[in-house]
């Protein structure tokens, strides 16, 4: 509001061009008068105006103009702002980098906007971190800093929301995202690696680090050279071997078959190891754990008294410095008199350290000093590690090999040899016989230590490439894929293969072969847990020795627990056969429908709640041994053998040796050849009369017990007096009866499906009486003369595998107890005046009943087809 004071105004007028505004009188007489805004005015488009103004007084002309106009007056009108808009940032996002370790006095710069006109509100004023307990800190400016030095092992970036406000204190709509990135500080080394690794059976090689590469931070390198170390010492003897049993394994190698296994499993034929302590807990390997307590005589006979100028003796020991007992001799093994005196013929034992061999030669015709200690000092014995120790005798050379390597003696001191004596020897593990003690006899010299795999091969020594396959391991590192890497690079592994050196001039060609390391283990079931290793580097500039330092790495391998196969073995578990059949020179087959199969389950999985399990998986594998033992009193040599033809093991990998208490039959071999071997087994009695049936239960193992078969029992039936039981089974067994049996499955078909159990009732058993007894008076004498051509016939056809018998054992027929033609209790004369009563019983049933022979002779017939295809067991007949 304005005022224009000279007289009675009327009118004010607004010069300038698109002026917003407008100019009304108020009061004509005072002059006062009013600027108006013809629209909303918006100081974004112009902040402040200037015009100019004129009053005009009321006297009027006669055209109705005005005629006095009052000087022009300048109007300045400025635009007063709102705080109407909030802040908005320029970019979405901030990004930065910093190296860990240090302090950053500005980072980054976050900058927002505000669109309001005016100073006050179109300036920003503040920025503040939205996101709590984060390491930084902002300014005014929006300039970011962080407040303390970050680590890039702890966290490798952050991500944090940062806000704005203007001079009026209003908040940006939108928090913008800072993101900000840890660098490491370069240190040189492997990057790019897991520090675990996890390995299936059954996978082959695997590699170890497929994005493995060398960090040098930019220094000029002239060569690298890379060693990984894989450590199993604790898995089994040292790595994952084969833990078959050790006469299978020197088979699989090639060793002779004469090799005397010291130390096998205590449980079977060989159980003078069941004293001994185990080991457990390497996953079947026979390991026998000796703490100067327990030790083991060998028995007589195992290998010769006196050894010849040619043998070897192989084992697997650790051993480690006992306190208390450096001064003491450990005894491994030991050749001493029995009784009487403390002679020791031959030993291997350990003192202070060192492996000593004694080898006392007995007298001859020359009475001279002859090599009898050779001692070797090495750090292996002492080490508490598994080694492989192979002494060849040459008599007057001993070579000795460590894992492989050879070793000659550093001391050799001579002796006397033994004057000759009829004292027997005693040959002992673990300590040595002391036969001529005072008071009584004892061990003496115990060892301390774990052994395994102790054996005696006499009368040869075992070459290089035995030797070297004994001790072979079937896990360790590999490189796949060689012909890739060239000749830019050399690579060295050790026997064991668990040391792999790689050495090269270029960090690339390094890189490219450390990423095609991998882990193998061969094992169709590898033994589980974890294998660690470490990768030590060293790293060459031109011109100096070493001009980086590479930290070790340590990671490890997990090998994973395999699917354990259930090895079942099925067939006839209960049969009977004629006494005949038993006495002739190849006597029954023990096994002749016999089946083993191994099935594995692939583990399960969830579903929901519900828990699936995967159907049992037939799985191919090889066994080591199969054991047929017998149940109750053992097998009288002069009565009774199990017989195996050793043509039936040509082309096998497989061995047996027999004694009374069964037979075991070993070897690494698939089960196809093991069934083969096992269904070709005879049982033969040639004295049957004392003997009514005999038991035997038969287990087979893979890697030597770690996983075995359930025990399979076999029960035979010997059927006394089968002749006469044919033809009364052939005269009273009626067709009804028959339809009462149910008959086994024939070859080819399921051989383990279960027998029934025929047992006639009390009416059928008096019909059948009667039948008998009114039938036998006809028959006698045609059974007679039938008899001799029957039993001819069939000691011929006993030989021939019979594979439709029947297992019938549980049929019972009672006949009239008058008919016993083999009482027992009959004199050897009434026996022979019966056989002449038969005589002229034959020559008058020849003479009257021709007809009644001819019709019982094609029945006779008949019969002797039938039982033929089917076979009674009549074991349990009452006399």
């Amino acid at each position: 509001m304005f005022c224009y004071l000279k007289g009675e105004i009327c009118a004010f007028k607004i010069h300038g061009q698109d002026v917003p505004f407008e100019a009304v009188v108020l009061n004509r007489t005072s002059g006062q008068g009013l600027i108006l805004a013809k629209s909303p005015i918006d100081c974004e488009l112009q902040k402040e105006y200037t015009f100019i103004i004129q009053a005009y007084d009321c006297g009027a002309r006669p055209s109705g103009t005005y005629w006095k106009k009052s000087h022009k007056a300048v109007v300045h009108i400025q635009v007063n702002d709102v705080n109407e808009y909030t802040p908005t940032f320029k970019e979405t996002i901030y990004k930065g980098v910093i190296t860990e370790g240090k302090l950053y006095d500005n980072i980054l710069q976050v900058e927002a906007v505000d669109e309001d006109c005016s100073p006050q509100y179109s300036q920003i004023c503040n920025y503040e971190i939205v996101t709590p307990d984060v390491p930084y800190a902002i300014d005014r400016n929006g300039n970011i800093r962080n407040t303390e030095k970050l680590s890039y092992d702890e966290q490798h970036q952050y991500k944090f929301m940062v806000t704005a406000y203007d001079c009026g204190q209003k908040k940006a709509a939108e928090n913008v995202l800072v993101h900000i990135e840890i660098k490491p500080v370069c240190k040189p080394g492997w990057q790019g690696w897991d520090k675990r690794k996890e390995y299936e059976s059954g996978s082959g090689s695997k590699a170890l680090f497929p994005n493995i590469h060398l960090e040098t931070c930019g220094e000029p390198v002239s060569s690298v050279q890379t060693r990984i170390d894989l450590q199993t010492s604790h898995i089994g003897k040292g790595c994952d071997r084969d833990t078959y049993s050790e006469k299978s394994l020197q088979k699989l190698c090639g060793a002779s078959s004469e090799s005397v296994n010291l130390l096998p499993a205590p449980y079977g034929l060989s159980n003078w190891t069941s004293g001994l302590l185990l080991d457990s807990g390497h996953d079947s390997d026979l390991i026998f754990r000796f703490d100067g307590k327990h030790a083991a005589k060998i028995p007589d006979g195992a290998i010769p008294k006196n050894l010849s100028d040619q043998f070897t003796i192989t084992m697997w020991m650790k051993h480690g410095p006992s306190p208390g007992l450096r001064a003491e001799k450990e005894t491994i093994l030991c050749n001493s008199d029995k009784t009487e005196m403390n002679r020791h013929h031959y030993a291997l034992y350990v003192h202070n350290c060192r492996l000593v061999f004694l080898l006392r030669r007995d007298f001859d015709q020359i009475d001279t000093f002859r090599p009898a200690e050779f001692h070797w000092k090495l750090e292996q014995i002492c080490d508490k590690e598994w080694h492989y120790y192979v002494v060849n005798v040459e008599f007057p050379v001993v070579t000795l090999y460590v894992d492989g390597v050879t070793y000659d003696p550093y001391l050799v001191t001579d002796d006397w040899p033994i004057h000759p004596s009829h004292i027997d020897m005693q040959l002992t593990v673990g300590a040595c016989w002391q036969g001529g003690e005072i008071v009584k006899p004892r061990f003496a010299q115990f060892f301390h230590g774990s052994l395994a795999g102790l054996s005696i091969r006499p009368g040869k020594i075992e070459s290089r490439k035995v030797i070297s396959c004994l001790q072979t391991c079937k896990e360790g590192l590999d490189i796949n894929s060689l012909e890739s890497l060239g000749k830019e690079i050399k690579f060295h592994f050790n026997p064991a293969q668990s040391v792999l050196v790689i050495e090269g001039d270029d960090i690339d060609t390094v890189t490219r072969a450390m990423q095609l390391v991998a882990y193998i283990n061969s094992r169709q079931f590898p033994t589980p847990g974890i294998r660690r290793y470490t990768i030590s580097t060293t790293v060459q500039c031109f011109g100096e020795d070493t001009c980086i330092s590479i930290s070790n790495i340590s990671a490890y391998i997990v090998v994973l627990q395999p699917v354990e196969p259930k090895i079942t073995i099925s067939g006839l578990d209960h049969f009977s056969r004629p006494a005949s059949e038993f006495e002739n020179n190849r006597g029954v087959i023990l096994f002749p429908g016999l089946r083993i199969i191994s099935t594995i389950r692939r583990g399960q999985h969830e579903d929901g709640k519900a828990h699936h399990i995967s159907r049992p998986e037939e799985v191919v594998h090889n066994l080591d041994y199969c054991d047929i033992l017998i149940v109750g009193d053992e097998l009288n040599s002069e009565e009774e053998c199990l017989e195996l033809e050793p043509i039936e093991l040509h082309g096998k990998h497989l061995e047996f040796t027999n004694s009374t208490s069964g037979m075991s039959i070993y070897g690494v071999d698939t089960m196809t050849n093991y069934e083969h071997v096992l269904r070709k087994l005879r049982y033969r009695n040639w004295k049957t009369a004392s003997i009514f049936g005999r038991r035997f239960r038969l287990t087979c193992s893979e890697l030597n017990g770690r996983y075995t078969s359930n025990e399979f029992n076999l029960e035979v039936n010997v059927l006394h007096n089968i002749n006469l039981m044919d033809h009364v089974n052939h005269v009273m067994v009626q067709p009804q009866f028959l339809q009462s049996i149910h008959l086994p499955d024939l070859p080819g078909h399921n051989l383990n499906a279960a027998h029934s159990s025929v047992i006639p009732n009390a009416a059928t058993i008096v019909i059948v009486v009667c039948i008998c007894f009114l039938v036998f008076i006809i028959v006698l004498g045609v059974f007679r003369i039938r008899a001799a051509h029957q039993h001819t016939s069939r000691e011929n056809e006993s030989g021939k595998e019979n594979e439709m018998d029947w297992d019938d054992s549980a049929l019972t027929i009672t006949v009239n107890p008058m008919e016993n033609y083999e009482d027992q209790h009959h004199s050897e004369q009434e026996s022979e005046e019966e056989e002449e009563g038969e005589e002229d019983d034959i020559t008058s049933a020849d003479s009257e009943e021709s007809e009644e022979e001819e019709e019982a002779e094609h029945e006779d017939q008949q019969n002797v087809t039938r039982r033929e295809q089917l076979e009674w067991d009549d074991s349990t007949l009452p006399y």
